[in-house]
């Protein structure tokens, strides 16, 4: 691999004018500069359009490409489709680069020889502080692919790099349901590459605080559709070890909780009566599944089982937590 190939970025943009500026400054001022830059304005009501246009004259390696609104599975597929780097790296509309995100991830990538690069950490609009030490490090299909499912990091597309011929050689896309696409491919991509290369240093902003986002705004079919790709990952997974089932096992129990918190928050339990009533037997079902050869401490498990013992209250405690959290982001005004 050589240090100065062309790194991808493709972006999904729906809706997200008044992140547009930060985001697309973050990426034309990156370091590293062997870039293209793909937005995919995904029949935006807002102007997207034209700030992204704007923004593709000031600059040549920005591309837009406009379609008919399908969802962001179908506007990073678009993207795929005509990357032409040797590297490809995914930001959600709404986040931003840290000036040296693609310098340091192809870095770690090349240093170690790996089809796939991330960084274990990242900020947040509620946490801007740097990690003080990093260590690049190579890590097995198996270690990351376990450490994607429990999650040890986040579990989204972004925050890493892949391979393009890697990419290409598994025709791997986001042909699944919305909600845990993400996770769907950064977990089959790490099971496909010869290794995966692990820093700490965080690079990538993730906000917290779009009252429009997917991860704020309350819906139980993101639920269904979460519940539905770890599913999808279990059968097609092709690293299939005991500690990667393990993971996947413990992630289909967590899954049926937050599906649970959505049908409670969104007062929709008449709704969806059938799903309420598998989630809260399926909690208890596959608790033994969550507790026994999960990578957790026993401090952990005993939370799970105190979870399990009453589901309802841990959910209702949980969405008053993550209302707190939002309503004092740090940068709610960014």
């Amino acid at each position: 691999m050589k240090a100065n190939c062309k790194v991808s970025i493709i972006v999904p943009i729906y809706n997200v004018a008044s992140f547009l500026d930060k985001l697309i400054c973050s990426l034309i001022e990156q370091t590293y500069k062997n870039i293209e830059i793909i937005l995919v304005e995904d029949g935006s009501p807002d102007n997207s359009a034209e700030i992204c246009e704007q923004y593709a004259k000031l600059d040549n390696r920005v591309i837009v490409i406009h379609k008919k609104n399908a969802g962001g599975c179908e506007a990073r597929n678009t993207g795929l489709d005509i990357a032409s780097g040797k590297f490809i790296m995914f930001v959600d509309g709404d986040d931003w680069l840290s000036l040296d995100c693609v310098e340091y991830l192809l870095n770690i990538a090349i240093q170690t020889n790996s089809e796939m690069a991330l960084s274990d950490h990242h900020f947040t609009t509620r946490d801007q502080e740097q990690i003080k030490k990093d260590n690049i490090q190579c890590w097995t299909a198996e270690e990351a692919v376990s450490a994607i499912l429990y999650p040890r990091f986040a579990v989204g597309c972004w925050n890493k790099i892949y391979n393009i011929d890697m990419i290409k050689r598994y025709n791997l896309r986001f042909d699944v349901p919305w909600s845990g696409e993400g996770m769907y491919f950064a977990s089959m991509a790490a099971s496909y590459s010869n290794h995966v290369g692990v820093g700490h240093k965080k690079v990538y902003h993730y906000r917290m605080n779009n009252e429009n986002s997917a991860m704020t705004k309350y819906n139980v079919q993101i639920g269904i559709n979460a519940q539905y790709n770890i599913k999808n990952i279990k059968q097609k997974i092709s690293t299939r070890t005991s500690k990667v089932m393990h993971a996947i096992d413990w992630h289909i129990w967590k899954n049926y909780n937050f599906l649970l918190r959505l049908i409670i928050a969104t007062n929709s339990k008449k709704k969806y009566w059938k799903e309420y009533l598998k989630c809260l037997f399926m909690i208890r079902w596959l608790l033994p599944k969550a507790v026994i050869g999960t990578e957790f401490s026993r401090q952990e498990k005993i939370q799970f089982v105190k979870r399990a013992i009453n589901p309802v209250k841990y959910a209702k405690a949980l969405t008053a937590q993550q209302l707190e959290a939002f309503n004092n982001d740090k940068l709610k005004r960014e």
